[in-house]
């Protein structure tokens, strides 16, 4: 496959995007970038799909999110999926707010 997938924050534009052979391939929206973030809609393009970006994407936004000490409301279906099915990253969901996006309260053991 040798493309080389990068993510990159985009301020101006609020989200995350993951860029393949400097062409955009997807993004992860967000809202506030201060103690809690909404990642509100993750998009991947059509010419894209199927080749784990979305994964990679929402991956190392989270994992940007948590160095920045922010939790996350995960408002977009692609990152709750993904946190659901990631338990390592439940903590940065605020525990009150877990419920409201169908995730356990506590990582199942």
């Amino acid at each position: 496959m040798g493309r080389m997938a990068e993510v990159r924050e985009n301020q101006e534009k609020n989200r995350f995007e993951i860029w393949v052979d400097d062409e955009l391939a997807g993004f992860t929206e967000h809202r506030g970038l201060g103690p809690v973030v909404s990642l509100v809609h993750t998009e991947i393009g059509e010419r894209f799909g199927g080749q784990g970006l979305a994964t990679q994407l929402i991956r190392q936004t989270l994992d940007d999110l948590r160095e920045r000490d922010s939790q996350v409301l995960p408002i977009c279906p692609f990152v709750k999926a993904f946190i659901d099915k990631h338990p390592d990253y439940l903590d940065l969901v605020p525990a009150g707010r877990r419920a409201v996006f169908g995730l356990p309260s506590a990582p199942r053991t």
